[in-house]
C-alpha cells in the first residue's frame, strides 16, 4: 500500500496569459511590476491584536500581467503561518520575482484578480531573466455573467 503513494507531484507551472475565470491551483513564477497597500487597519479588541493589509500587485510574466490580491486575513491559519503569510505582502516589493502556488482567480467587479488563499504560498525567488509583457494586462478584460438555460 505504501508503494501505490508515490512523492510529491512536481508542479505543472502557468502562464499569465492562460488564466481564465474560475479556475484555481495554479502556480506561476512572476514579477512583481508595482505594488500599493489598498487597506491597513489594526484591531486590538482582544487578547491578540492584530492588523488587517491588502495590497494590490500588479504581477506579470513574459505572457502578460494581472493583478494580485496579497491578503493577510486568514484568520483559520495555525499563528506561524499569518506571521509568515504578514511577511509575504513584504516580499511583494517592485521588481522581486516569485512563485505562487496554488494561487485562484477572483472576480472583482467584472475583471479577473489572482490571489492566494490559505491553502496557497507566495515564495520569493532569485531574479528572473524574462521581461513582464506589459500590453496584455488580464485585469482590464472585463467579463459578464451570462447565465445558460439547457433546453
Amino acid at each position: 500500500m505504501a508503494d501505490s503513494k508515490s512523492g510529491l507531484r512536481k508542479p505543472v507551472f502557468t502562464k499569465v496569459d492562460q488564466l481564465r475565470p474560475g479556475t484555481s491551483g495554479h502556480t506561476l513564477t512572476v514579477k512583481v511590476v508595482n505594488a500599493k497597500m489598498v487597506m491597513q487597519k489594526g484591531r486590538s479588541d482582544g487578547p491578540q491584536s492584530r492588523q488587517m493589509r491588502i495590497a494590490e500587485c500588479l504581477v506579470g510574466d513574459e505572457t502578460g500581467m494581472i493583478i494580485f490580491t496579497a491578503r493577510n486575513d486568514q484568520g483559520s491559519l495555525p499563528i506561524h503561518s499569518v506571521i509568515y503569510f504578514f511577511g509575504s505582502l513584504d516580499l511583494m516589493e517592485e521588481g522581486a520575482t516569485v512563485i505562487l502556488r496554488n494561487a485562484k482567480i477572483d472576480m472583482f467587479k467584472g475583471s479577473m484578480r489572482l490571489a492566494v488563499d490559505k491553502w496557497g504560498r507566495v515564495e520569493v525567488k532569485e531574479p528572473a531573466s524574462f521581461t513582464v509583457k506589459e500590453d496584455n494586462n488580464l485585469s482590464l478584460i472585463e467579463y459578464e455573467l451570462v447565465n445558460v438555460v439547457v433546453e
